[in-house]
């Protein structure tokens, strides 16, 4: 048996550097910097609703626009506030704010406009340029999260990948709000609030999974 020591000194000889890693809101700036490079982007390319102008002065959809804009900052706050080990798992409940306003307003508009379409209907070019909005958007934020939150996977996986799917979900859904003309309320109600719980739902389910895949190794070494 080797003396402790002797131990000790082994360790110490083979040590290696460690870069700490920046403080939770730096993260949180940088993923927020980099929804708001993929939300300009998308304007530019695809442009922003036609009747834009007109809907922020409508209080439900500003209303709407805000709380899902509060939930993606303050869900990505708490995703990367959870990620460190000597945190309470109450800063989960920071986005709730930002989450009770976006689902009150949707749920209103659910209960009072079923489907506000012209006679023409929704368009096929339509429904895949939505969709090419959902998957530009929530792909690259999802992998960028995944990536600065794999340092959290032997630690509480499923609490920071539950905050960070509820930021990524805000974010789409205020992409969708931004450039699409959808005022059908169950469309709405699946592309915005389905996105973000498939997300949680995934990451509920497969969570410790998916950011011990992402996470770097650190080999033991045995004197």
């Amino acid at each position: 048996m080797i003396a402790t020591p002797d131990l000790i000194e082994s360790l110490a000889a083979n040590v290696q550097p460690v870069r700490r890693l920046p403080p939770p809101g730096s993260r949180a700036v940088r993923w927020l910097l980099l929804a708001a490079l993929i939300l300009t982007l998308l304007a530019i390319s695809q442009g922003v609703r036609s009747d834009l102008m007109q809907k922020l002065v409508d209080f439900e959809f500003t209303g709407r626009l805000a709380g899902a804009l509060a939930t993606a900052v303050l869900a990505a706050i708490s995703a990367f506030v959870l990620s460190l080990p000597d945190r309470t798992r109450l800063w989960l409940l920071l986005p709730l704010p930002g989450l009770v306003l976006w689902l009150s307003t949707m749920g209103h508009q659910c209960l009072t406009h079923w489907v506000s379409f012209d006679a023409s209907g929704m368009q096929a070019g339509e429904a895949a340029r939505c969709f090419a909005t959902l998957v530009l958007t929530s792909l690259p934020l999802s992998l960028a999260m995944l990536l600065m939150l794999r340092f959290a996977a032997p630690l509480r996986p499923t609490a920071a990948i539950l905050a960070g799917s509820l930021a990524v979900g805000a974010v789409t859904a205020s992409a969708m709000s931004l450039f699409h003309v959808i005022d059908a309320s169950i469309m709405i109600l699946m592309w915005n609030l389905g996105t973000a719980m498939l997300f949680v739902g995934l990451a509920g389910a497969f969570g410790r999974k998916i950011l011990s895949w992402a996470a770097p190794q650190f080999p033991l070494h045995r004197a």
